[in-house]
């Protein structure tokens, strides 16, 4: 039983948002964890995620079981009832932002609303069933966590937290993409409107490599601002090459779900080592560039 409302969870996503939480925060820390509040921003910042996903699940579950990869989710197949599912998040929910209220910071605890709004409001209940740009609208929630991150340290919202939202925004528009490519059957037979069902698969490619070039030009953003050393420019380029040159491997690809499948987990391991590396590649102490 416990395991159903795990996966009610949406494992995979906390574990991304996991990381990159841990990236934001790695940049603010400058070397000198506080792992009590690190602890703390990465407990707070996954329950709330959770509590968004599971809301998500009560949502999607009239299209989920038209898609492969959904169909056997708790929710469709009524082993979780939707009150109780409903309780679930709550519980989560009240748990994360209290965490990030009573023992982080209000900067943490804005943005962690600011995503959760966005994902449940906006992307779920809007944007996912009725726009092409469903996928810009989900970028902002999933850009969310980073900042969490580095607000927790900072107690800011500096240039440096604009750069990482703007990062993590770019990088989730091609690493969205790919999956709705790698599962183009099940999006088309949801009737969602993502770019390759409503567009074509082509445009999808195209848009995707412009998304790589600006996520490029975004980390080195980070860089010439004065926030990391030459040890990132070299891994964050390097990866971004390679991704550059997936990108445009994707128009001589044979089998799109393949090159989709191999384009997503790349975006998975790319973003994962860009955010861990933030624990050695920062400059301190760090140029000081307020906002608000």
């Amino acid at each position: 039983m416990l395991k159903k409302y795990l996966f009610l969870t949406k494992p995979g996503i906390l574990f991304g948002n996991f990381v990159t939480t841990l990236g934001g925060y790695f940049l603010a820390t400058q070397g000198s964890v506080d792992f009590l509040l690190l602890l703390l921003t990465l407990l707070g910042t996954t329950l709330v995620v959770a509590s968004g996903c599971v809301v998500n699940n009560v949502i999607d579950q009239d299209i989920d079981h038209k898609m492969q990869r959904t169909k056997n989710r708790a929710l469709v197949k009524k082993t979780i009832s939707v009150p109780v599912a409903y309780v679930f998040a709550l519980v989560l929910g009240l748990i994360g932002f209290s965490i990030l209220w009573f023992w982080v910071n209000a900067y943490a605890f804005l943005f962690a609303v600011i995503g959760f709004v966005v994902y449940v409001g906006f992307y779920s209940l809007w944007t996912k069933r009725t726009s092409i740009h469903q996928t810009v609208v989900g970028s902002l929630s999933g850009a969310s966590p980073p900042v969490i991150g580095y607000t927790a340290v900072s107690g800011q919202f500096d240039v440096a937290a604009l750069l990482i939202f703007i990062v993590y925004a770019f990088w989730q528009m091609p690493h969205s993409w790919a999956i709705a490519i790698y599962r183009f059957d099940d999006y088309k037979n949801a009737g969602i409107p993502i770019l390759p069902v409503a567009r074509t698969i082509r445009r999808t490619k195209i848009e995707s490599l412009i998304y790589v070039i600006l996520f490029t030009v975004a980390l080195n953003a980070i860089y010439l601002f004065g926030y990391t050393n030459w040890i990132y420019l070299v891994i964050t380029n390097g990866l971004c090459l390679y991704w550059l040159y997936l990108s445009v491997m994707g128009f001589k690809a044979e089998n799109d779900q393949i090159w989709a499948k191999n384009y997503f987990l790349f975006s998975v391991i790319l973003i994962t080592i860009i955010s861990l590396s933030l624990s050695f590649t920062y400059i301190s102490p760090a140029p000081y560039l307020p906002i608000f």
